[in-house]
């Protein structure tokens, strides 16, 4: 990070100085088990404990300094270092915005460029911000490349996410979640992304949004946060998305997988995302496959890069699982696009790049033969079907597993969308359905109705009988996915199953101090 005084954290925040004026913290935490040497602590009051009761802790692991709203004092009733302001969270948000403001000025004064990108959507955020990172790093362009830890996306883990730069960083790329409208557009005010990236509009949290109309409008505000000189990066197979060109002062780039004219009904005539954005604004992916490991290969176009018509073609082989990883393949190479890399670096970086982050179409090969695929970190409708046929394509001539838990959040739409993924495993000939969780019967209800009978589809209360059932039937060959909502935790189980115990790839995550987005920051985020 930054130095920043005592003094000068408390003029940002408008906080109360108890401390030094010249104390200079090296870092910024959340939870007092991971300060260090030099840390500013930040005490936030949660759900299930008040941050305020780890100060002592914090400052006994080295921090030097603490974000407080009420004043902490030791056992001799000295009152620890501390910075004293009406909201933690709201103040770590300043600071994160005085720290951006901070680095872009001093980048400019040096001629030295400085890019942020924002990056939101339903589902795919992480993936995206995963691959444009590695697409940047790849470069090898002077200054370091930021990017979230695991899915920090929202008001907490953002500001920690800008925390980690400092006057060398080249681009700084941000995740950005919502449980609400105006929350995108508090994050863009911190950050002034000069690069906005929607993904899509998806259903999982309509509940909460009241509808998926208002989840339009929630992620729209990153392209309205745009100025006139930066980029909106749009997904024009998401007629919601390309509707978004008419909210932002910027230049729009859209990004698609259908041929050159046609629309979403795959009609020769232009829909409403290309009536929106000139096809000399627009990146293209032609000849999409998915090789035998389920890995998609396929021509990318770049507008302005050379080749026949200002258009060039570079041919990536990525090894992503799944077709749904397209929108976030090209996501990520119309951002880099955006922000002035060549096109053959692009392809290159997005042929040589796994899944960096957990949970996420994770593959393990068990050395019995049974193939595990553990994309539970999170689900709503629109994954829950794209995951189901990438293990239908993959499973061909393999007896496949599909365990699958609740989609959280969906409000009234809930039993309906559970209904209907339940159908589709039926269809889709998925070999075995386990279904876990009381929050998922419906799901089961529907396959058992949909004609899985016998022990095609089985309901486990609990992962725990989940895991016998797996442990006692999963034979060499078979393929298994694993599916659920963050909150549900079957990503757990898929690696109890994945692996033996003492060689998981994770542990558990542990309770957080403050609000439960510490740990796990944007599981429940859109």
């Amino acid at each position: 990070m930054i130095a920043l005084t005592a003094a000068e954290i408390a003029d940002i925040t408008n906080g109360r100085l108890t401390a030094e004026p010249g104390i200079t913290p090296a870092s910024v935490v959340t939870d007092s088990r991971e300060a260090t040497a030099g840390s500013l602590y930040v005490a936030k009051p949660g759900e299930n404990a008040d941050g305020h009761d780890f100060v002592g802790a914090a400052i006994d692991r080295g921090a030097v300094l603490a974000l407080v709203e009420r004043e902490v004092a030791d056992a001799a009733g000295t009152n620890y270092p501390a910075v004293v302001v009406e909201d933690a969270v709201l103040a770590m948000g300043a600071l994160a915005a005085e720290s951006v403001r901070r680095i872009r000025a001093s980048r400019a004064a040096a001629g030295a460029a400085f890019t942020v990108i924002g990056i939101t959507g339903s589902a795919g955020k992480t993936t995206t911000k995963d691959l444009l990172a590695g697409i940047f790093a790849a470069t090898g362009a002077e200054g370091a490349t930021v990017a979230p830890q695991g899915s920090y996306n929202g008001e907490i883990g953002v500001p920690l996410t800008v925390f980690k730069a400092d006057f060398d960083t080249r681009y700084l790329v941000i995740e950005m979640g919502a449980t609400g409208i105006g929350h995108i557009q508090y994050l863009a005010d911190m950050v002034r992304p000069e690069i906005g990236v929607v993904l899509g509009v998806g259903s999982a949290h309509a509940g909460e949004f009241g509808g998926i109309e208002n989840i339009a409008v929630a992620k729209g505000e990153l392209v309205e946060a745009l100025p006139a000189d930066g980029t909106a990066v749009l997904n024009l197979d998401d007629s919601r998305v390309a509707a978004m060109a008419a909210r932002t002062q910027a230049r729009v780039l859209g990004y698609t997988s259908r041929p050159a004219g046609m629309g979403q009904d795959n009609s020769v005539q232009a829909d409403v995302a290309q009536a929106h954005v000139a096809p000399t604004n627009v990146v293209r992916a032609e000849g999409v496959e998915l090789n035998d490991e389920g890995h998609p290969e396929f021509e990318l176009y770049l507008p302005g890069d050379g080749g026949t018509h200002g258009t060039a073609q570079h041919h990536v082989a990525a090894k992503l699982i799944g077709a749904h990883h397209m929108a976030n393949l090209l996501a990520a190479a119309a951002a880099a696009h955006a922000a002035g890399i060549p096109g053959a670096q692009i392809a290159a970086s997005l042929s040589e790049q796994a899944a960096a982050s957990r949970w996420r179409m994770e593959r393990t090969e068990r050395p019995d033969g049974v193939t595990v695929i553990n994309d539970a970190y999170n689900a709503n409708p629109e994954s829950m079907r794209a995951a189901l046929r990438t293990l239908a394509e993959l499973g061909q001539g393999r007896r496949t597993w599909a365990v699958l838990g609740a989609m959280l959040e969906l409000g009234p739409d809930s039993i309906r969308e559970h209904i209907a993924v339940g159908t589709q495993v039926v269809r889709l000939n998925i070999s075995r359905l386990v279904v876990v969780g009381r929050e998922a019967r419906s799901l089961y209800v529907s396959a058992v109705n949909e004609g899985s009978w016998g022990d095609e589809c089985v309901f486990a209360e609990t992962a725990d009988e989940a895991y016998d059932l797996l442990q006692a039937e999963l034979q060499p060959g078979d393929l298994v996915l694993f599916k659920s909502s963050n909150g549900i935790g079957l990503r757990h189980l898929g690696d109890r199953i994945a692996l033996p115990p003492h060689a998981a790839k994770d542990s558990p995550e542990r309770p957080a101090e403050g609000t439960a987005a510490t740990a796990t920051e944007g599981s429940a985020q859109l």
